[in-house]
């Protein structure tokens, strides 16, 4: 803006301190008008009262000319006003548009100045020279967006925020609006690279305050100047008309991929749009102002600087339309189209261009006509093909389209009667696409938790074929089963849909964990099961001795009829076995544990391990023992799957469906230690969490009394802490036993010193219990010997 308001004569030259809390209020309250100057930075903002109300007294006074309506005309005359530098004026224009009291024109004016702040912090600065050749940062370059805005700022400015004459002219003429606070946005791009400290970084010029003549940059700072005050600006449309799958007789480098196609579009007018042929034809019409050739060419200028292929369009007398090479296109599709974006051109790609091509891995299995029931699934020799499978659109291709895909050398392709951006990556998954084969445990993970590793990184995975329907069956609601005949009980809703779960399992042949809360009724669940199931070879039930007669209670009390034998004592026979034909076999730990070679040669329609905890340890004779013993349905029951670490759910689900989880160090590995890990870290591989989690969820079914819908009519758990003394031999026996086992403690080291650290634990854990079994009494004294056994005849009575 070279014309300039009136001059206004400060009485105080120099910027004033900001004004206090109250002042600022008061000005605001007050209208704001912008004076222009030759140099931007030097322009400053004046508040005046349009009512004559006095001025709070901030900032420099002086009189200032404003033009105001009189009568059926209008006149000049002059008002009295406060002043402040832009830079001094930013802080109280910002107030204002969150300010209620605030005059409307000094709300403009803060709306104004917000979005100067704006282009500031999007690197939206140009350095040049003012008409008499001195320093100064303007606004730019300003996309159609930041034109819009400030129009917008413009036509909301009232008449007492433009009130101030042109200098010079007769009869009096206001500035335009637009104009004005075009040159507002200037003056604060001008003042904010100018702190104090700039000068010393980066010398005078552009960073002084005061006004510096730099000589000898005229004509750069004349380009400059051209591409922010341009009026149309540029995009390239890509026309691919003319482009081919793939055509190996042509050298890469030189065979036409396509054409860039020129577009000029007004910075006026962003809906006024056309191709460059036209324009240069003369038939595009006028709106696009008389410079629009000379602007289309330096703003080509511009963009060849960021992406060089565009300077041939420079030698062409008509710069309409670009030939691509298949590197030129592919760099389009890369990097070059941002570069060119932050240049302000923009490219058009054709609207049926489809981003939609993928690759997904997929998993399905090698032997024909597989089994969706689960039977034998885990055997060792049973792989699993794992490929890479594109798809368009959700629409998987087919062999031949991969094969054409895989020879393709261009960035883009003709597929199903589209064009298609295809990824390099794509194109090497095409080339290669057999990835392997995976073991059952490996692909049931992949279905289960939908992803693999390909390379050491995490991919989706999907199955097809029979693993597909597999991890259906295993995904899907439960179907309702209808009550066992024979059940003289009414299972609750947990119980039936346990039931129905365990029933999904078995019939599959893959076995499960019901690990509901103790006092949800696992057993009659399993009673139910078994009448359910109808099998003619009998159920083995391995549990606690302490739970044998319960077991027995609880079946003659449910399935009455039902045969039951116990496998158990010095008296037990083959016939217990023999003669229990679509019944159960009840047997302890210990006497399975003594006869597995036994127990083994029988026919058993399913085996029970109730209390599973005990065969935590996967190395225990116990745990053994009891994989020996061969079944096509394996049940788990406890109420504690885990109680120390995941190792122990690897021995359930390792006994319930053997293989599941792979081997235990793979598993140690692959899931437990980046479980655990992330316990610990509090917030570290929980997508190794997530992995574990979609893998066990349908072979381990865990409810809790406190889960809603969980036997509502139980009344809450109370825990109630009784703290009890030691009896004298009690606390005798505890001194004994620590002093004794330290002394070994203290001269062992590795597992020999874990081993005695966990044997005195049972130890204390014994004597606190009774001294009697610390002892390992025959026939013990129970009264007046330990505190907790008192306090439990308390309780009893």
């Amino acid at each position: 803006m070279t014309a300039q308001t009136r001059a206004w004569a400060p009485r105080q030259p120099q910027p004033q301190p900001q004004p206090s809390q109250p002042q600022a209020s008061a000005l605001l309250r007050h209208a704001a008008v912008f004076l222009p100057a030759a140099v931007p930075r030097q322009g400053r903002i004046a508040f005046w009262s349009p009512d004559g109300d006095p001025l709070p007294e901030a900032g420099a006074s002086g009189p200032l000319t404003v033009v105001r309506p009189h009568g059926s005309g209008i006149r000049s005359r002059t008002v009295p006003s406060v002043a402040f530098s832009v830079a001094d004026a930013l802080p109280l224009l910002l107030r204002a548009p969150r300010s209620p009291s605030a005059h409307p024109a000094t709300r403009a004016w803060g709306t104004a100045a917000t979005q100067a702040l704006t282009l500031a912090a999007r690197g939206r600065l140009l350095p040049g020279l003012t008409a008499e050749g001195v320093d100064a940062w303007r606004a730019g370059p300003l996309d159609a967006d930041d034109i819009a805005h400030l129009r917008a700022v413009a036509a909301a400015l009232p008449h007492e925020g433009y009130a101030t004459p042109l200098a010079g002219r007769r009869p009096l003429q206001l500035p335009e609006p637009e104009a004005l606070v075009r040159a507002f946005v200037d003056a604060v791009a001008d003042s904010l690279p100018r702190t104090p400290a700039a000068p010393v970084a980066a010398g005078r010029p552009f960073a002084a305050r005061e006004a510096q003549r730099v000589p000898g940059i005229q004509e750069w700072a004349a380009q400059v100047a051209a591409g922010a005050d341009t009026g149309v600006g540029l995009s390239l449309r890509l026309d691919l008309s003319s482009f081919r799958l793939f055509d190996e007789a042509e050298p890469e480098d030189t065979r036409r991929a396509g054409a860039a196609v020129v577009q000029v579009h007004s910075l006026a007018d962003p809906t006024l749009v056309t191709d460059a042929a036209p324009l240069w034809a003369g038939t595009a019409g006028a709106g696009f102002g008389p410079r629009a050739r000379i602007d289309a060419v330096l703003a080509l200028r511009r963009a060849a600087r960021v992406w060089p292929p565009l300077l041939r369009l420079l030698d062409q007398p008509v710069p309409d339309a670009l030939a691509l090479s298949d590197p030129e296109l592919g760099d389009l599709l890369g990097t070059a189209a941002n570069r060119l974006a932050a240049a302000g051109v923009v490219v058009h790609w054709p609207r049926d261009l489809a981003r939609t091509l993928s690759a997904t891995a997929v998993v399905r299995s090698t032997a024909p006509g597989s089994a969706t029931d689960g039977t034998a699934f885990f055997d060792a020799e049973h792989l699993f093909a794992f490929s890479w499978e594109l798809a368009l659109g959700g629409d998987r291709l087919t062999p031949g389209e991969m094969d054409a895909l895989a020879q393709a050398h261009r960035p883009v392709v003709r597929l199903r009667d589209q064009w298609v951006r295809v990824d390099p990556e794509l194109v090497r998954k095409a080339r290669k696409r057999e990835l392997g084969l995976l073991d059952p445990v490996d692909a049931l993970a992949a279905a289960l938790s939908g992803t693999a590793e390909v390379d050491g990184e995490p991919v989706e995975a999907v199955p097809v074929g029979a693993l597909a329907a597999l991890r259906e069956r295993l995904t899907a609601e439960l179907t309702p089963l209808p009550q066992p005949a024979g059940l003289k009980a009414v299972l609750r809703d947990y119980q039936a849909r346990g039931l129905a779960w365990l029933d999904l399992m078995t019939s599959l042949g893959l076995g499960g964990c019901l690990a509901d809360d103790m006092g949800l009724g696992k057993t009659v669940t399993l009673i139910a099961l078994h009448l359910h199931r109808g099998r003619r070879e009998p159920t083995l039930v391995v549990c606690p001795a302490s739970l044998l007669g319960n077991w027995q209670r609880e079946i003659e009390k449910f399935a009455p009829g039902t045969p039951v034998r116990r496998f158990h004592g010095g008296g037990r026979s083959t016939e217990d076995l023999t003669s229990c034909e679509g019944g159960f076999v009840l047997t302890t730990y210990a006497t399975m544990r003594a006869s597995a070679a036994l127990l083994a040669e029988q026919p058993w329609g399913m085996v029970v391990a109730d209390e599973a905890q005990h065969v935590k340890n996967p190395h225990s004779a116990t745990a053994k023992a009891l994989r020996t013993i061969p079944a096509p349905a394996r049940v788990a029951l406890t109420g504690t799957p885990v109680e120390n670490n995941l190792s122990e759910l690897w021995a359930l689900l390792d006994w319930t469906t053997p293989g599941l989880l792979g081997p235990l160090t793979t598993f140690r590995a692959r899931h437990a230690r980046p479980v655990e890990h992330q316990q610990e870290e509090d917030g570290g591989n929980e997508a190794a969490v997530a992995r574990l989690a979609a893998l066990v969820r349908p072979f381990l079914l865990r409810r809790k009394k406190s889960d809603p819908g969980i036997a509502p009519e139980l009344p809450p758990k109370t825990e109630t802490d009784h703290p009890v003394s030691l009896t004298r031999e009690q606390a005798s026996l505890y001194q004994a036993a620590v002093d004794e086992a330290m002394a070994v403690i203290g001269e062992s080291e590795g597992i020999e010193r874990r081993g005695m650290i966990m044997k005195l634990l049972a130890s204390l854990k014994q004597i606190c219990n009774h001294p009697a079994q610390y002892l390992k009494e025959e026939h013990p004294r129970l009264p007046h010997r330990s505190g907790k056994l008192a306090l439990l005849d308390e309780l009893l009575d």
